[in-house]
């Protein structure tokens, strides 16, 4: 495993001594993360980053999993689909179902941490258990617009917690506890981000067919509808008219998200014919990622709705120039024209693509300032610190006014 001391000529010595001496005065308390799946999405990968390192400072930390059946995650995709605004209709029966399988985890798992650390809506109900001990509730989902009935049956179970936090400024809501403004990070030593040899690209490459003879415009999220995997076909389509260019689609799956193979079917079905449009399901494979983002020209992320979009951060952190959604924490990654493009269309991604594919200079230019960016904002070390502040910030609320 990476050593924090690693991560020194990134960052600095000095965020390095902040964090030990953070950590330090956490000696003596567990904290208890809890989510839904350890494999696939923002939230496991952070965790499994994230989680050793606290244990090397210091901090006694663990990680639970909920569990749950076919029917359930079917519900909660679809609380995921309609906190993000799309139109879904929700039943008694899918409460019942959320409902049936919380009580089961609240029977089976033992929340023992002096903070427990809940992520996202899948475990959220575990809060009845609460005792002496402190809880966060932690949404990486965009909830600026959400369905009303089923925030509404969410808060009933937020309240209860003790501190909830959210992504970006615009995701918070009225609540009668404390609310702190966290964004996600990037590991920049991470098989995904660390620095490849070019024989690592090419043999990736080599593997999927994928030539590096003409620009390569990628997108790499789950198969999912919100981030307009078709979207983005029609804009590489809309450059294709007028430069010769390829297409990488690529994602991986999630045990909690059933839609993802229905949703790869039919972007399958929409590329079908066309030799430059490489449609891959990647193993969990972070070297290739990696290797595929690095090869790539210009990386897009058109996604209709955004918790925060961690594929932009990575392709930042590569200096890769990026256009992306104006959506969620989209443009807190991403400033227009400093260290991105941000579209709103898919005519607007396909303008913004042009523009960078005819403009080397400007795109290179892009890239380094969104490194930079990534540098300064949004690495592990940077969420390590916010994170011990909110624990600390739980027992000495006087202290910690604000992260």
């Amino acid at each position: 495993m990476i050593q924090i001391d690693e991560y020194t000529p990134i960052v600095g010595q000095s965020v390095i001594d902040d964090l030990k001496l953070l950590a330090e005065k956490l000696k003596g308390r567990t904290v208890q993360h809890i989510n839904s799946t350890s494999v696939g999405g923002g939230v496991a990968e952070i965790l499994n980053r994230m989680v050793p390192l606290l244990r090397e400072l210091g901090v006694d930390t663990k990680w639970d999993l909920i569990k749950g059946g076919e029917q359930f995650f079917e519900v909660t995709k679809k609380f995921h689909n309609v906190l993000h605004g799309r139109k879904e209709e929700v039943s008694q029966r899918d409460f019942d179902i959320f409902m049936e399988t919380s009580s089961k985890n609240i029977e089976e798992i033992n929340t023992y941490g002096d903070i427990v650390f809940v992520h996202d809506p899948q475990p959220i109900a575990l809060v009845k258990k609460r005792g002496n001990n402190k809880w966060i509730w932690r949404c990486h989902i965009d909830v600026s617009n959400p369905h009303q009935k089923v925030w509404d049956f969410l808060k009933d179970f937020i309240i209860q917690y003790d501190s909830a936090v959210f992504s970006a400024p615009g995701f918070s809501q009225k609540l009668p506890i404390r609310q702190f403004l966290i964004s996600p990070s990037i590991d920049p030593l991470s098989d995904k981000n660390k620095d490849l040899p070019q024989e690592t690209i090419d043999a990736v490459l080599n593997k999927y067919g994928i030539v590096p003879d003409k620009p390569i415009i990628t997108q790499i999220s789950r198969f999912d509808r919100l981030k307009d995997p078709l979207g983005v076909i029609e804009a590489y389509r809309q450059v294709k008219r007028y430069i010769d260019c390829q297409l990488i689609l690529a994602g991986g799956a999630a045990s909690d998200d059933p839609e993802g193979i229905q949703v790869l079917e039919e972007v399958m079905a929409r590329a079908k014919g066309d030799p430059d449009a490489h449609i891959l399901l990647l193993p969990q494979n972070d070297i290739e990622v990696n290797a595929l983002q690095r090869a790539s020209t210009v990386i897009l992320q058109k996604s209709l709705k955004e918790g925060f979009g961690l594929t932009v951060a990575e392709a930042l952190w590569k200096a890769k120039p990026v256009v992306a959604s104006h959506v969620g924490g989209i443009p807190l990654q991403v400033k227009h024209k400093y260290s991105g493009l941000l579209c709103r269309s898919v005519e607007g991604a396909a303008f913004a693509i042009k523009q960078l594919l005819n403009s080397p200079e400007y795109s290179r230019r892009l890239g380094e300032n969104g490194k930079e960016h990534i540098r300064n904002n949004f690495l592990l070390t940077r969420h390590l610190r916010d994170y011990m502040l909110l624990f600390l910030s739980l027992y000495h609320p006087e202290d910690v006014v604000n992260l």
